[in-house]
């Protein structure tokens, strides 16, 4: 799919926990909440836990595969990632490192994230940043371009009794991970576009 140049970047909020009752939805309608009024870019909430993904499903690797799929619901996801030029990455983090769910959607794929950037809205009891560090170096495999900015979010401090009540600095926070990342998106299109070019 061509974009038309100078069009507004197309951006995912994923999120990425697919644990019942998670803590990543609140998160998820804070950031499009904030990011609904800006110019820069259109912004979307993608709940991962609603595509249903399997484990590992396809028995051609992702790079090979030229977006056939075998599993319907891998071609679903593929199409949803291929029409976003960003994406906002809300993450947990699990023992010290990224969710298995949110990484199996990842790795499911491989054309359908490349050029494309990411900004990460971490949460834990640390502020999710060791699964965020994870997270940039997976993205390089992927030929993504991860801002530096970054959300870390405490469970202590940006939660009060169970109710999502961030602190006041981290609008200013979302504010520069939202700025690098449009501008990221941007900067990335003359990629896509020689990318989805037909051949």
């Amino acid at each position: 799919m061509l974009r038309a140049r100078g069009t507004a970047p197309r951006i995912a909020i994923i999120v990425g926990s697919t644990r019942p009752g998670r803590k990543g939805s609140a998160v998820g309608r804070w950031v499009l909440d904030h990011a609904k009024p800006r110019a820069g870019g259109s912004y979307d909430v993608l709940e991962l836990e609603r595509f249903g993904l399997a484990l590992l499903a396809e028995p051609i690797a992702p790079a090979a595969a030229g977006r056939a799929y075998e599993n319907p619901q891998t071609s679903l996801w593929s199409r949803t990632i291929d029409a976003y030029d960003g994406f906002v990455w809300v993450t947990p983090e699990y023992n010290f490192g990224v969710p298995a769910a949110f990484k199996n959607a990842l790795d499911l794929l491989y054309p359908e994230w490349n050029h494309k950037a990411v900004g990460f809205v971490a949460y834990g009891v640390d502020g999710g940043v060791r699964a965020v560090e994870q997270w940039r170096s997976i993205m390089t495999n992927v030929r993504m371009v991860a801002v530096r900015a970054q959300v870390s979010l405490s469970i202590f401090d940006d939660w009060q009794h169970e109710h999502f009540a961030p602190l006041e600095r981290r609008v200013a926070e979302l504010d520069r991970v939202l700025d690098e990342l449009e501008e990221m998106a941007a900067t990335l299109e003359p990629l896509r576009a020689v990318a989805r070019a037909p051949r």
